[in-house]
């Protein structure tokens, strides 16, 4: 089989996605093409070549003193009680720990953290003042570590003097600050390694619970930090979904159909998923979330097809996905698993599979221009101006695809109705004004027909003049004498 996957509408290379080093393991950009062993491999290199150097330096710098000594106090005093102090100072500049981590656990950062605690100068990450949900963590944290009696309150405690000291680098960059996290979780990793000698299930049990802890606490400063410019990226990729919400399933030769009930559940569900990432403080909690909305993806295509869905199905479903769910904070969320995942957990497994494929539908969704769709420039320019709809124009027999499948799959139900909800909304829209212009000329007659008739009547009034007379009325009755008395009431006693 090719290594080159080309479908219509969507072009992908499956070398570009391999590490760089050829290992077989799947590559990041954020890593320089990388997988996460090589990464971890080329930072240790260029970490160790940093730590000779430093040695280096300090041996020359240690030299440089003993010969300024020397030539200040003369050649019979060179190998006297100063030089003891030499040597012990070039002593402890070997065996003092250069790493980040171990820095974190030296006797100096220890008593500095206990004067911290005791001057009440903690992080607000783990202040008293923490939140329901930082708590609850803390607690079941605390009750896993109780099962593992004393190794669990070393790593109670290690994790702790990690979390002082990291308050205290607020100001690091966001590299910096991932670094810092990824060297605690190996040092911390190999040291559980030996604890348990070599049961790697067992260890990555701890370093699980390790994760949740320390990045919950962690996660206001260190997620879409100010020194980054991830919140400039996530408004972009909000903005750019926003543009292409014209963009169709066919568009993408996506082999789902939504008119199936169940097809159309599990999209809903893996729309929901991939929503709730953002919601998500862990690293493990928000890639859990890309696996249930990958599995439900394709649960969807097995049922449209009537097999199992396959690598080449899944990628353009994805972007599908994607681009109807609109994810909040898409890049911060990417950028964080990165940086502070625990490395094992990208390395292998179809956790890291999943979560290479949403950065490749980022990245697509990025550089998507009109060749990927298979139009015209003209079409897509029109399409995303607003000027055009691709819907209309299937409905008017000018579907522009020309492929094959094109205009085989029919319009998504729910937006057919949706398009012919707002058609009806538009002529009521124009007839409501035509009644409105109507009311309003009739109103303007009635006012007319009333000034009128007012007019012509007092015309009339005063052409004829009314005159009134009153007289008795029976002032001219002549014949009232001859009338008969008027009736008294009788009285019968009875």
């Amino acid at each position: 089989m090719s290594q080159r996957t080309e479908r219509r509408g969507i072009h992908v290379d499956q070398s570009d996605l391999l590490c760089k080093k050829g290992c077989g393991y799947y590559g990041n950009a954020a890593w320089q093409g990388l997988c996460s062993k090589c990464w971890r491999e080329e930072y240790q290199r260029v970490r160790q070549k940093q730590i000779q150097d430093d040695w280096a330096l300090a041996e020359k710098l240690q030299r440089e003193e003993e010969a300024a000594y020397a030539s200040s106090h003369g050649p019979g005093h060179a190998s006297l009680g100063p030089f003891s102090k030499f040597e012990e100072k070039k002593t402890n500049e070997k065996t003092r720990k250069v790493t980040t981590v171990k820095k974190f656990f030296s006797p100096s950062s220890r008593t500095a953290s206990k004067k911290e605690t005791q001057e009440g100068k903690t992080s607000p990450s783990i202040s008293r003042h923490a939140s329901f949900d930082t708590d609850q963590v803390s607690k079941d944290f605390v009750d896993f570590l109780k099962n593992l009696q004393k190794p669990g309150r070393e790593i109670h405690k290690q994790c702790r003097v990690f979390l002082v000291n990291m308050s205290s680098k607020k100001d690091l960059g966001a590299d910096e600050l991932s670094e810092c996290v990824q060297d605690f979780y190996q040092n911390l990793a190999d040291r559980l390694m030996t604890h348990f000698k070599g049961s790697s299930e067992s260890v990555e049990q701890v370093m699980d619970q390790v994760e949740k802890y320390i990045m919950t606490r962690l996660y206001k400063s260190v997620f879409c930090p100010e020194t980054t410019d991830d919140e400039r990226k996530d408004l972009a990729t909000q903005n750019r979904i926003r543009a292409l919400h014209w963009v169709t399933i066919q568009m993408l030769c996506v082999s789902m159909d939504e008119e199936i009930p169940e097809v159309s559940e599990n999209v809903v569900k893996a729309i929901t998923d991939i929503i709730e990432m953002d919601s998500k403080r862990v690293p493990r909690d928000k890639l859990a979330c890309i696996t249930h909305c990958s599995k439900h993806i394709f649960s969807a295509i097995r049922i449209t097809k009537n097999e199992p869905a396959s690598a080449d199905d899944f990628l353009p479903a994805l972007i599908y996905i994607v681009l109807k769910a609109n994810p909040p904070r898409l890049q911060s969320n990417i950028q964080y698993i990165t940086r502070f995942c625990n490395p094992s957990r990208l390395m292998t497994g179809e956790d890291g599979y999943y979560f290479t494929n949403l950065c490749c539908a980022a990245a697509f969704i990025e550089k998507l221009d009109a060749q990927s769709l298979n139009l015209s420039p003209e079409e897509f320019e029109r399409y995303m101006s607003g000027q055009a709809s691709p819907r209309c124009s299937s409905a008017e027999g000018e579907w522009p695809h020309t492929g094959p499948g094109a205009g085989v799959a029919a319009t998504n139900p729910v937006l057919a109705q949706l398009n012919h909800n707002l058609e009806q909304l538009s002529t009521i829209s124009s007839r409501q004004e035509k009644v409105m212009e109507a009311a309003q000329s009739l109103q303007a007659d009635l006012l007319s027909w009333t000034e009128s008739v007012q007019r012509e009547v007092n015309d009339i009034l005063e052409k004829y003049p009314l005159t009134c007379t009153v007289s008795a009325i029976d002032a001219n009755n002549i014949d009232n004498d001859n009338l008969p008395p008027p009736l008294t009431p009788q009285v019968f006693a009875g």
